[in-house]
């Protein structure tokens, strides 16, 4: 079930969003950070599995050029509820400019810090990304119940443009 304003505006009263968020019907818009990031790789490839250096820059406008990726931050530090999961998507106003808005999809009940986000300019054009736009929109689904192990992985509490720590993963450690 997907959570209404209602419940929403509850979120925030609780402390789990912050205020003064915009809070549509299903979802809530939240905001472009100031922070930036990108894989830097030392190698011609970059392989699972394997550390990759990233490059970090902090700065109220970053222009992303035409087929460039760059890694994001909603300003927003939020918590997800314990009965509760969530998950991100991209507003329909930005996307129609040729900007694809993704987070690697879901969030984990538990979950708490800024999204890490993954920006794509798929425009022939360069797009300037300014600090404070509504980028995004997270919407709150309900849980059948509590999860018995809520989120406590290896992205909770991140702030900022967080790089991957795939190498962190078990099938990545030496035994």
């Amino acid at each position: 079930m997907i959570i209404s304003d209602v419940g929403l505006k509850k979120l925030v009263e609780q402390g789990y969003l912050p205020e003064g968020l915009t809070i549509g019907p299903s979802s809530v818009d939240l905001t472009l950070s100031d922070s930036f990031g990108w894989p830097k790789p030392q190698k011609a490839e970059i392989i699972l599995g394997e550390p990759v250096p990233h490059e970090q820059v902090t700065t109220d406008r970053f222009v992303l050029q035409p087929h460039h990726f760059v890694l994001a931050s909603t300003t927003e530090i939020l918590r997800v509820p314990e009965n509760m999961a969530a998950y991100v998507e991209g507003r329909s106003s930005i996307g129609r400019l040729g900007l694809q808005v993704q987070n690697a999809g879901f969030i984990d009940t538990g979950f708490h810090g800024q999204i890490t986000l993954e920006l794509a300019n798929q425009s022939p054009f360069p797009i300037v990304l300014k600090k404070g736009t509504r980028i995004c929109q997270i919407v709150f689904v309900q849980m059948s119940e509590p999860a018995l192990k809520p989120y406590a992985g290896k992205y909770g509490g991140q702030i900022g443009a967080t790089p991957s720590r795939l190498e962190a993963d078990p099938e990545f450690q030496e035994n």
